[in-house]
């Protein structure tokens, strides 16, 4: 009897210690990184350890990068007056764009939301309060997407929020799972630069050259809103991207995801 208590207690320690080991990984904290790609040739994630629970809740970050194609993605966190000009140029260019904005951008900038929906690009979430997603409960990260869905919903009609940026490029395995049981894709980036700071710009030569040295085949591109820089140098990017054979997509659009 007392062996059979005894192999019990052993089980029981087993099973409670690979427990807390496995939400101990799902807890560890991850700063989306990528490393700056050359001469169109790929590089690699910046981070090694995250890439597999990437690929494992099915998050973007790269397309097919045997394709010259290009994803072209905003953050709106607030206005900074380049919003409208920036859907100028890509009405003019015709480009696809994702817009991942929060709820104070959709607050304060309800012309902006609808304009970017009517013309055809797509809204992502970009979370309601801008937190630390790993750092709030389950609950809290269904309410701060939910927000953000629900009040572009009254603006512009469109029923389905599909994609996610989660805050300054901060996730864990948990925030993965919660938002892919929300029926969210989380987006990241292959392509960025310290673009963010509307007190530390340039030039739009700065910008362009900051984009355009990175280019490669799948890449997701991310900008902020607030850059004049990015403002002044977009079409150029645009206009010079095509020129080495590249096509802008949209993220519907994307057929492969490759990871190396």
């Amino acid at each position: 009897m007392k062996r059979k208590i005894f192999l019990a207690v052993i089980t029981l320690t087993v099973v409670l210690f690979s427990l807390n080991i496995t939400q101990a990984c799902a807890n560890t904290v991850f700063h989306f990184g990528f490393k700056k790609s050359k001469n169109g040739n790929l590089a690699s994630i910046a981070q090694e350890g995250f890439k597999d629970i990437l690929e494992k809740y099915g998050a973007i970050f790269l397309g097919d990068t045997k394709k010259k194609e290009l994803y072209l993605t905003f953050d709106n966190g607030y206005e900074n007056g380049y919003t409208s000009k920036i859907l100028d140029v890509l009405k003019e260019k015709q480009v696809p764009a994702i817009f991942f904005v929060t709820g104070h951008y959709v607050k304060s900038q309800p012309e902006l939301v609808i304009r970017m929906a009517s013309e055809g690009h797509i809204i992502g979430n970009h979370s309601w309060s801008h937190p630390d997603m790993t750092r709030i409960s389950d609950k809290k990260i269904e309410e701060e997407l939910n927000k953000v869905s629900n009040e572009v919903f009254k603006l512009t009609g469109q029923l389905e929020m599909k994609y996610l940026r989660p805050p300054r490029g901060i996730f864990n395995e948990r925030l993965l799972s919660v938002s892919k049981q929300l029926n969210y894709t989380n987006v990241f980036w292959s392509i960025a630069y310290m673009d963010w700071d509307p007190n530390r710009q340039k030039g739009w030569k700065y910008a362009y050259d900051k984009v355009m040295s990175q280019l490669h085949p799948g890449a997701v591109i991310l900008l902020h809103t607030v850059s004049k820089d990015n403002t002044e140098a977009l079409a150029k990017i645009i206009d010079d991207a095509r020129k080495q054979g590249y096509e802008f997509k949209s993220l519907d659009q994307m057929q492969v995801k490759t990871y190396n």
